[in-house]
């Protein structure tokens, strides 16, 4: 019995230490830009979390659709998703601060504005909100033809076959007046090869990646929104882990928010001088018609935000501290 009782003391110890792995997907496909950043931060955590916490990563959208993933990380079937909160928005509208946000991470962590947004993930979804990567890289609009103005300089898109998705529409149907075509991701290059669509909002990197630049050829500045890219982690599992492991996955995540911001701005830089050189054209908006542009894509995109939020049973108390903490008027002047 005392050897028993010995061998139960010495191994208690270890037990309460031993190794924990969080299983992850990711939204995109893995040659993209975008899932090359997690893929990164996955590497820092197994690294600086070895013997205490890892990432198990099982895949991408082939794996978990990229639409059902937060449902999948809130009911346990996964402990980690990488995503667009755009994906989810329709349970947590207040991701749209991020989407029209001018600010980065780095600011907004500072500033106590993801302290905000994962105290509302851990509050209506049961998630807990990581880190926001990959900011300070803005959306364009990407056409197959050269873009047409009115005479007051405002874009024209009758007749453009647009594709839109949960992140922008607002602005294009709202604002614009597009009739716009819904495409995920995946299905894009093959909507823009048959035809189906002519035209597409994208983030400022990745177009090649993606190979859209074979029909795209035109870039219309200037650019909006933000991306709203983040990691939510199942709350349960999170509170489950020792704090050595939460730590470590909390101050990787800081670092990677930091890290990515440099990163992708290089990148940005690399893509628009690749895509020049190819061929690809810039347009400018001037004048009021830049700036009624801008400011539609940000004031249509608060008041979905708004009305989403008072659809809640949680209201839209957060609505003004959530623009003061994500948006900076004097960062557009």
């Amino acid at each position: 019995m005392k050897l028993t009782l010995t061998a139960a003391l010495v191994a208690a110890p270890m037990a309460l230490h031993a190794q924990e792995t969080l299983t992850a997907v990711h939204a995109f496909p893995e040659t993209l830009i975008y899932t090359q950043s997690f893929l990164e931060f996955v590497d820092k955590v197994n690294e600086a979390g070895e013997g205490v916490v890892q990432i198990e990563v099982r895949g991408g959208p082939e794996a978990i659709g990229m639409f059902q993933q937060a449902d999948a990380v809130r009911d346990g079937i996964v402990d980690m998703v990488y995503t667009a909160g755009s994906f989810y928005g329709g349970a947590l509208p207040e991701k749209d601060a991020l989407v029209a946000s001018n600010l980065t991470a780095i600011e907004t962590r500072e500033n106590g504005g993801i302290e905000l947004i994962d105290q509302i993930h851990q509050e209506k979804m049961g998630l807990k909100y990581l880190g926001w990567f990959d900011s300070g890289v803005c959306y364009n609009l990407w056409t197959r033809e050269a873009p047409t103005f009115d005479a007051e300089g405002n874009l024209e898109v009758e007749g453009l076959k647009l594709r839109g998705n949960a992140v922008y529409n607002a602005f294009f149907t709202n604002y614009l007046g597009a009739q716009v075509i819904d495409l995920p991701t995946g299905d894009v290059y093959a909507g823009l090869q048959r035809g189906v669509v002519d035209a597409t909002g994208w983030t400022q990197i990745g177009l090649i990646d993606l190979k859209w630049n074979e029909f795209l050829n035109y870039r219309i500045e200037p650019c909006f929104f933000s991306t709203d890219l983040g990691v939510i982690v199942n709350l349960d599992r999170w509170n489950e882990l020792s704090p050595e492991a939460q730590q470590i996955l909390q101050d990787v995540a800081i670092q990677h928010e930091i890290d990515s911001v440099e990163a992708l701005r290089t990148k940005r830089d690399e893509d628009f001088a690749a895509l020049e050189e190819q061929g690809m054209q810039v347009v400018e908006l001037e004048g009021q018609a830049r700036a009624d542009y801008l400011a539609a894509a940000r004031e249509k995109t608060w008041e979905r935000m708004k009305e989403l939020m008072a659809e809640a049973p949680q209201g839209d108390g957060n609505y003004d501290r959530l623009i003061e903490l994500f948006y900076d008027p004097e960062a557009d002047s």
